[in-house]
C-alpha cells in the first residue's frame, strides 16, 4: 500500500521516516518529496508497505504522531489520474491561468 505523510520536519531524512514506519512492518521504499527548482524538501512524502495489514495499522498510529513538535498527517495514497495537473495552472510553463469572466464569474 502506498502512504501519503504530511507535515514532516524538514531535518527528516528517508531513512528516519523508514524507521518509523519499520515499527509496523515491512517498508520497501520511501521518497521525500524536494522542490525541483530549490532541492529542498517539500514536508511531504510516500511509504510503500506490501503488506496492506500493517499498512493500516502504521496509518492508525501513526496519523496525528507529533515528531520534531510538528503532528504528522498521515494517510492511504490517493492514485493519481492520468494527465492530472493541478488546478489553476495551465499547461503553459505552469503559470496561472487568468479567468475572464466568460469563464468564471464571481
Amino acid at each position: 500500500m502506498k502512504i501519503f505523510v504530511a507535515s514532516l520536519p524538514f531535518q527528516l531524512e528517508e531513512t528516519d521516516v523508514k524507521e518509523t514506519f519499520e515499527e509496523y512492518g515491512e517498508v520497501s521504499s520511501v521518497k521525500l518529496i524536494l522542490d525541483k527548482e530549490t532541492g529542498r524538501k517539500r514536508g511531504f512524502g510516500f511509504v510503500e508497505m506490501p503488506n496492506d495489514d500493517e499498512a493500516g495499522k502504521a496509518i492508525e498510529e501513526l496519523n496525528g504522531f507529533e515528531i520534531y513538535g510538528r503532528s504528522i498527517a498521515v494517510s492511504k495514497a490517493e492514485d493519481r489520474k492520468e494527465g492530472a495537473r493541478r488546478p489553476g495552472f495551465s499547461r503553459d510553463n505552469n503559470r496561472r491561468r487568468d479567468f475572464t469572466r466568460n469563464e468564471r464569474s464571481w
